[in-house]
């Protein structure tokens, strides 16, 4: 190609001599080093005035020094009067950083996009971005490359039953890249879950102090809850059949003698209230039973307070099962109009719907100890205290589960969840939604902690059926083990196949894989450099180059050409 100028950093240069054979092009000489103190130094020794430059520089395991050297090498040829800079980076550095996880985090991926774009870049390729987002980063043109048709093409070449094959994704994060492999290929896809158990402490409302202390105006001022209290008797006073007959045993009520039991002029209160109101703390007790008083209390301190009373109750019964249970009425809101049968669980069942549900058959669950899956009847750690068990509380799966956990109280679980905060720590790192949560290091510590217990649950059938789990990155061995060895124990899958399109391998998650006796075949491509010593520790390993992938999208640039067949699916 003419007019054109290839520049690798000292990344990943077989990669770069692979896609400069492919067309034909010579490397251009640059020299790269350090100086004494560890600053780096590039010398660029070809001109690239009126040039298209492209500089091929992937992450490897000197990632910091790798992104100096590209950040000097664009702005190197911006002050060389390059035409454009294109850098080609088949693994984009810190692209697992795209998000905070913490409110102190740093985005460190939009970090380096801007600080490529104050360089001089003008255009970026890469090669499956960990989050598609991330191209909002730019202030420049990014081709987003992916390897899915690669492993797609070894997967038909390689593998003779692929056409029942069942893509899996080992986390929730990554169900938008299975399913996207499973459409093309028009296979079926499931999903693994991996959960910790949670602790079960705290699990009432009676020692929250917001709920004792707060009125339904949102302050905690105590004439303000008596007020509460007062204004509320009247509201939910137990009612006879008829608003005739109730005023009648009011009047009753008032004229009749005191007796020894009562107190300050209110009458006694039936055994069913002070049953009710027995299983409360003391504060909550005392807002109960003040409940059936006389009903000449002052008004209460905030309008909102009125607009959030009981008004729907209608009988005695109604009153007492609500004060029981707490929990909400269901009443029909237009008198003379059938209202749709309900089944057990309060829901309309659809016409014609079959009483069993399949898609039931195909959860499965089971237990996760110290990374690996274990039996039923397996003990559960001994200081399971920190992932919720309990010792000498353990159900059938060893562990005691949610069924055997006790609730709270009606209709106040959602009100502890939204409003205190000392019953838990927020599940979330933000308060937001599980994009916020742990990051893949913290799963994979957690997963390897014998302290821990965690629930797996695999969604989709893989019975006698090969299992090709799919993810962008194999970095740690944990989570893919655990799912490998769910696929294989719980679903009855026959093989798994682990894919991804970089191999990080970060420690020895390359021989852990390699142990894995359920583990058929590891796919990776080169876009992240692997050393020589790693791949020979394994003959499961198998690299897919991506020179020509890279090399077709660098001439279609060059040319001006639509890369929207470098997406496609061939055979």
């Amino acid at each position: 190609m003419r007019q054109t100028c290839i520049f690798s950093g000292s990344s990943h240069p077989a990669l770069v001599e692979a896609i400069c054979g492919r067309l034909g092009q010579k490397r251009a000489d640059v020299t790269l080093g350090t100086f004494s103190n560890g600053e780096t130094r590039v010398e660029v020794q070809t001109s690239v005035r009126d040039q298209d430059v492209f500089i091929v520089q992937s992450g490897s395991s000197q990632i910091n020094d790798n992104i100096m050297e590209l950040l000097i090498m664009i702005q190197a040829c911006r002050g060389g009067s390059s035409k454009s800079i294109t850098a080609v980076m088949p693994y984009f550095p810190y692209s697992r950083q795209s998000k905070k996880k913490t409110h102190l985090g740093a985005i460190t991926a939009r970090m380096l996009a801007n600080l490529m774009y104050v360089a001089g870049v003008n255009h970026v390729i890469t090669i499956d971005l960990h989050a598609s987002q991330m191209q909002g980063f730019f202030k420049c043109p990014v081709d987003n490359l992916m390897a899915e048709p690669l492993l797609s093409k070894w997967l038909r070449m390689n593998i003779p039953d692929w056409p029942e094959a069942v893509v899996v994704s080992k986390n929730p994060g990554g169900t938008k890249r299975v399913t996207s492999m499973a459409d093309a290929l028009k296979l079926s896809f499931g999903i693994v879950t991996t959960d910790r158990r949670r602790a079960t402490g705290m699990s009432s409302m009676q020692g929250s102090a917001i709920f004792e202390s707060m009125g339904t105006d949102g302050t905690n001022d105590p004439s303000a809850l008596e007020g509460d209290a007062e204004d509320a008797e009247g509201r939910i006073r137990p009612m006879a059949s008829s608003r005739e007959h109730n005023f009648a045993h009011q009047q009753r009520q008032q004229n009749a003698p005191r007796s020894n039991g009562d107190m300050d002029g209110q009458p006694r209160r039936t055994s069913m209230h002070r049953a009710a109101a027995a299983g409360f703390s003391p504060t909550v007790r005392t807002r109960l039973n003040t409940l059936n008083g006389n009903g000449d209390a002052p008004a209460s301190p905030s309008p909102l307070s009125r607009s959030t009373r009981l008004d729907s109750v209608g009988t005695a019964s109604s009153v007492s099962d609500g004060v029981a249970n707490l929990s909400l009425l269901r009443s029909q809101t237009a008198p003379g109009i059938e209202q749709p049968p309900h089944d057990s669980d309060g829901y309309e069942e659809a016409e014609g719907e079959d009483d069993g549900d399949e898609r039931a058959r195909d959860v499965i669950t089971g237990r996760l100890i110290h990374g690996h899956i274990v039996e039923d009847d397996f003990p559960s750690p001994s200081l399971s205290v920190r992932s919720g068990s309990i010792q000498g509380g353990v159900g059938q799966r060893g562990s005691r589960s949610s069924e055997d956990e006790p609730l709270p109280e009606p209709m106040m679980q959602s009100f502890m969840s939204t409003t205190s905060s000392r019953m838990q720590a927020p599940q979330h790192g933000l308060g937001g939604t599980g994009d916020a949560t742990a990051s893949d290091e913290e799963e994979e510590e957690a997963l390897k902690d014998p302290y821990i217990e965690s629930t797996v649950t695999l969604v989709g059938n893989v019975k006698d059926r090969p299992v090709l789990i799919v993810d962008d990155i194999i970095d740690k061995a944990g989570s893919w083990i655990a799912a490998a060895e769910t696929v294989i124990k719980r679903g009855g899958a026959t093989k798994v196949y682990c894919m991804a399109t970089h191999g990080l391998f970060g420690g020895d998650s390359l021989r852990e894989l390699d142990m894995c006796e359920e583990i058929e075949a590891i796919v990776v491509t080169d876009a992240f450099p692997i050393p020589e010593e790693k791949r020979r520790q394994t003959k499961k390993l198998v690299v897919l180059d991506v020179s020509g992938l890279l090399a077709e999208a660098i001439r279609r640039n060059h040319h001006g050409e639509s890369i929207s067949q470098l997406y496609q699916h061939f055979d």
